[in-house]
């Protein structure tokens, strides 16, 4: 993996032609592309294009049982990744694409085995974003793209995350700027009946369910070396260097709980990262105040209970920062478990590998 990596600044409303075109020959002669989307930043190969795919793998040093997401222009090229595509699905895709909205469905055999994991189904999203949309429009390919970060690593909403990540591992990165929805979409599996939601993200159960009531939610954390049914199914993901743990419970228990460990964890030499909402962190002002003063806590903010999509914007971007501290212990809030609440949850619960304190 000796690529020299570029950079290339693209306005993310009106992104110049000529860049595009760069950026879809690249596609179109097997380099990796990393780009915007409105989710996190996606890594993207030419679909059907097994080697340039295999590069995906090998770049991010993600495991082949752990399939990809294949993006695609418009609703109408469907049919070059999938071979039935289902009444139910093909309405949930009309009221949602373009958007952070990816469906399973059968695969067609000009998708290669090396992005399905093996599987006889393919994920397929139409993105949002006018690059990412620019992009799969010039390139006149299926763009294979999961997040464009190192594996298992929190998922990169700038530039500069994907820069830190994969430096010397892609050829191109288009920087258009911060993510707007700061999570990754939403899976709705339609190989199964009723339809399955495999992994939450910035379209919201209870919109899917407006026009899909029987979509079932299904929560699964999988080992690494087991076969993936989609992505973002492995009980470690999105994780930091850091042990992150998660609390989770009404305020006052909440508070009580985590300002205690929060002074255990200092008064034994521990350096301490808090990630957490807005409100809890006024909550927790004194206790955050004593270990400050022994230069023992790290804290990071990222959005408000009020606010769940401010939140998931600066999910991953707070936990990175914090990370970078160089703290050993990350200590987690979420934001509730409607709405987007549910895939911040997500997020969380397999960043601390299933370590949940409920109070």
């Amino acid at each position: 993996m000796n690529r020299v990596t570029r950079v290339i600044p693209v306005d993310p409303t009106r992104p110049d032609p000529a860049a595009i075109e760069e950026g879809a020959q690249a596609l179109r002669d097997g380099k990796l592309v990393a780009f915007p989307t409105e989710t996190v930043y996606g890594l993207g190969a030419n679909a059907l294009d097994e080697r340039a795919v295999e590069a995906i793998f090998e770049a991010k040093e993600r495991p082949a049982n752990d399939p990809l997401i294949v993006h695609i222009a418009h609703i109408g090229q469907l049919n070059l990744c999938a071979a039935h595509v289902p009444a139910a699905a093909r309405k949930l895709g009309l009221a949602f694409w373009a958007g952070p909205l990816t469906m399973i469905l059968p695969k067609r055999p000009a998708i290669p085995d090396v992005v399905t994991a093996g599987l006889g189904s393919v994920a397929v999203r139409v993105p949002a974003h006018r690059v990412a949309r620019a992009l799969m429009e010039m390139s006149g390919v299926p763009v294979a793209a999961p997040s464009a970060n190192r594996f298992s690593r929190p998922s990169p909403t700038s530039a500069a995350h994907v820069l830190d990540d994969l430096n010397g591992r892609v050829d191109l990165i288009f920087d258009g700027g911060p993510t707007e929805i700061g999570l990754e979409s939403t899976i709705v599996d339609f190989t199964v009946d009723p339809p399955a939601l495999r992994r939450p993200g910035g379209l919201t159960l209870e919109q899917i369910r407006v026009v899909i009531p029987d979509v079932q939610p299904v929560a699964q954390r999988i080992a690494a070396d087991q076969p993936q049914l989609a992505p973002g199914q492995l009980a470690r993901h999105y994780a930091p260097r850091a042990t992150l743990t998660l609390y989770e419970g009404e305020s006052g228990p909440l508070v009580h709980r985590l300002g205690a460990d929060i002074r255990t964890a200092t008064a034994q030499g521990e350096r301490v990262g808090i990630l957490a909402p807005d409100e809890d962190l006024m909550a927790l002002a004194p206790v955050i105040a004593a270990a400050a003063a022994a230069g023992r806590v790290e804290v990071r903010p990222y959005g408000s209970r009020r606010d769940p999509a401010r939140a998931a914007r600066e999910l991953f971007g707070a936990l990175r920062d914090l990370d970078a501290t160089g703290v050993s212990v990350i200590f987690a809030t979420a934001v509730g478990p409607a709405g987007l609440g549910l895939a911040i949850r997500d997020r969380l619960v397999r960043a601390a590998e299933g370590r949940v304190k409920t109070c």
